[in-house]
C-alpha cells in the first residue's frame, strides 16, 4: 500500500477492501478516485478498471469515510489557542494519523485578547495548513458558561453573554462555526437567535439548566449538546419534586444532537449504549475533545501555551492534577470507533455514522463529505480489524501511510 500519486487519466482505484457505505458494506469491493473526489464506489469485478489506472490493493481492510471531529482543541504539540498556524499544522498532521481528515478547531475559556489572537491565526492559516486534515472552521467553547459546571474551564473568564461583545467576534470572524454555551445564563436566548440567524451552530454547554430552560433554548435557535454527560446538569430535587436537567432534556428531545467524548473514559460503556438506544446513530456525534498533548507521551503538560495551568496526561486521558475532573481528552479518531464497539458494543458501521456522516450533518457539510458517495470530496481512511489506520486519504492525497509518516511525498 502506498502515497496516491498525482492523477491523471482514470485515476485511482482502492480496491480488495470492505467499502463501508451509509446503508451497507461492500466486500470486496472498491473505491476510485478521480482529482479531489470520489469517482464510484462499487463492488469489485462489476466495473472494468482501467489498465492505466493506479490500483493500490487494501488486501481486505476497512475503507471507510474520513472522521469528522467537531470538537478538537489540539493535538501533536498544538493547541488552538497557541495563536500559531504551526501549531494548527501540528493538530491537523496529528489527527490525521488517527484517521480524523476535517476537524474544528476549539478555543477554551480565555481572556479576550487570547481569543482575538488566536481567531486571527486561524484566519491566517485558512488555505495555508495542508498535509493533514481539514480546518472546517473553529467552535468558540465559551466563556458563556455556568460558573458550577465549568469544569476546566478557567473560573476567572467565565461570564454572561454580552452582545456588545460577541457580535463583534461574529461580524469580524466569519469562519465561526460553532459556539457552545449555557443558555440558562442572562442574554443566552439571545445569543442562540443570533446563531440561528447567522447559520452557525448553537450548542448547549457547560451547563446547569433544567429541562424547561432547555426547551427554551431550544425555541431560540440551539440545537445540539456539547460532550453530553461531561460538566451538565442532571435530575435534580428540589423541595418534594424532581426536576431533569440537561443530560435528560438531551436524551428525551428529539430535535436536539448530541455529541460524546467516545475515549472510553469519560464515560463507561453502559452510558454510551444509553445514548445511542435513546438518540441513535443520526443524532449521535464521536468527538474526542483532544487537547494539545493527544499523541504525545504521558506526564505533566500545562492546559496551553496561554493557560499555564497544569494538566496530567495518564491512563489515557487528561486529568486536572488532583484527578478532581477531567481536563479532556488525549485520543484521535479511530480510538473513539474502537471504544464505540468494543466498550459499548456498538455495531462498526453504526460507530462509522457516528463519526462521520452525523457531524457532517450536524455542521451541515455533508453534502461534500462524510460518505462514500459519487461526487464528494475523496476523503477516506484504510483501517485494519484492530482499528490500526493504515492510511488516510484527504482529497484524494494521502496524508498519512503507517510506517511511512505524515504527507508522502509523492502526492
Amino acid at each position: 500500500m502506498g502515497c496516491v500519486a498525482n492523477q491523471a487519466g482514470n485515476g485511482v482505484y482502492l480496491v480488495n477492501g470492505k467499502v463501508v457505505t451509509p446503508h451497507r458494506v461492500i466486500d470486496p469491493g472498491a473505491v476510485q478516485i478521480v482529482g479531489e473526489r470520489i469517482g464510484g464506489v462499487f463492488t469489485l469485478g462489476q466495473v472494468p478498471i482501467p489498465e492505466d489506472a493506479q490500483i493500490i490493493d487494501v488486501k481486505g481492510a476497512w475503507i471507510i469515510p474520513g472522521l469528522i471531529d467537531i470538537h478538537v482543541h489540539g493535538g501533536g504539540g498544538g493547541d488552538t489557542m497557541d495563536a500559531s498556524i504551526e501549531s494548527l499544522r501540528l493538530m491537523a498532521a496529528a489527527h490525521a494519523q488517527g484517521g480524523t481528515t476535517a476537524i474544528t478547531p476549539t478555543t477554551i475559556t480565555s481572556g479576550t485578547e487570547e481569543l482575538i489572537a488566536a481567531l486571527d491565526s486561524f484566519a491566517e492559516a485558512q488555505g495555508a495548513v495542508t498535509g493533514g486534515a481539514r480546518l472546517l472552521g473553529v467552535h468558540l467553547e465559551g466563556p458563556y458558561f455556568s460558573y458550577e459546571q465549568r469544569g476546566a474551564q478557567d473560573p476567572r473568564y467565565v461570564k454572561n453573554p454580552d452582545p456588545a461583545e460577541y457580535l463583534e467576534i461574529l461580524d469580524r470572524y466569519p469562519f465561526i462555526v460553532r459556539v457552545s454555551a449555557a443558555p440558562e445564563l442572562p442574554g443566552a436566548l439571545d445569543l442562540g437567535r443570533e446563531l440561528r440567524k447567522r447559520g452557525i451552530l448553537a450548542a448547549i454547554g457547560h451547563t446547569d439548566a433544567t429541562y424547561d430552560e432547555v426547551l427554551a433554548a431550544l425555541e431560540a435557535g440551539y440545537t445540539h449538546m456539547t460532550h453530553l454527560y461531561s460538566s451538565m446538569s442532571g435530575v435534580r430535587r428540589v423541595n418534594c419534586f424532581r426536576i431533569a436537567g440537561a443530560i435528560e432534556s438531551g436524551l428525551l428531545l428529539d430535535e436536539l444532537t448530541v455529541e460524546v467524548i467516545a475515549d472510553g473514559k469519560h464515560m463507561p460503556g453502559s452510558l454510551l449504549k444509553l445514548i445511542y438506544k435513546c438518540k441513535g446513530s443520526a443524532r449521535m456525534a464521536l468527538c474526542s475533545d483532544a487537547l494539545w498533548p493527544a499523541g504525545l507521551p504521558e506526564g505533566m503538560y500545562s492546559a496551553a501555551k496561554n493557560d499555564q495551568r497544569p494538566i496530567l496526561v495518564e491512563e489515557g486521558v487528561a486529568w486536572l492534577p488532583d484527578k478532581s475532573s477531567f481536563a479532556g481528552s488525549v485520543v484521535t479518531g479511530a480510538r473513539l470507533l474502537k471504544t464505540m464497539v468494543e466498550l459499548a458494543g456498538i455495531h462498526f458501521q453504526e460507530a462509522v455514522k457516528m463519526a462521520t456522516i452525523t457531524p457532517a450533518r450536524i455542521l451541515k457539510v455533508d453534502q461534500v463529505m462524510g460518505s462514500l458517495d459519487q461526487g464528494k470530496y475523496a476523503d477516506l481512511v484504510v483501517l485494519r480489524d484492530d482499528f490500526t489506520v493504515l492510511q488516510t486519504i484527504i482529497g484524494g492525497k494521502t496524508v498519512y501511510t503507517r510506517g511511512q509518516g505524515t504527507a508522502c511525498d509523492a502526492v
